[in-house]
Parts: structure tokens; C-alpha cells; sequence
């Protein structure tokens, strides 16, 4: 939500709401540990612990931008430095 509230400009209610929707889940699962756990296994884009076969690092951060429609500098600067011009480019 910081990312949304940071990149976009969005209040806490609105960034809670817009996560809500693209994950799938309801404003209140996003406090859930489990259910956010399960969330971030499924859609592979990193855990706070890490776990093997789980993404991680810039793997985690493609997926994340490309799920929420961001812009996260360090995934720009990479792709920038490899010549990729898309998220599909990586997968």
C-alpha cells in the first residue's frame, strides 16, 4: 500500500481498496497474515519469510509492478540496463 500511496498519490483508503480489488480479496483479508500469505504464494510475488521455490527480490518486484500497474524504479532501471521493454519480455 505504501507503493500505491507513494507512486500514485493515494490516501490509505483508496490504496487498501485498489489492492483489495486487483488481489481478489476483501479490504479486511489484507490484515490477514494467513490470507495475505497464501495470496503472495499464489500470485509468486515473495513472502516476507523467505521460502524456497517462492520469488524473490527483483523476481518478486517484476511481478508486483506488472499486478498492480506501478512503476518501481529499481524494475525500470533493470529492465532499462537489459534492453527488455516489457514485463512479458521477463517471464
Amino acid at each position: 500500500m505504501a507503493r500505491l500511496q507513494l507512486n500514485r498519490g493515494m490516501r490509505i483508503d483508496a490504496a487498501k481498496k485498489y489492492l483489495a480489488e486487483k488481489l481478489g480479496v476483501s479490504v479486511l483479508d489484507l490484515s490477514d497474515t494467513i490470507v495475505m500469505s497464501e495470496i503472495r504464494e499464489e500470485l509468486d510475488i515473495g513472502r516476507i519469510c523467505e521460502t524456497p521455490e517462492v520469488a524473490k527480490g527483483i523476481d518478486a518486484k517484476f511481478r508486483i509492478a506488472e499486478l498492480l500497474d506501478l512503476k518501481i524504479n529499481c524494475v525500470n532501471m533493470f529492465m532499462e540496463r537489459v534492453g527488455i521493454r516489457s514485463y512479458q519480455a521477463f517471464n
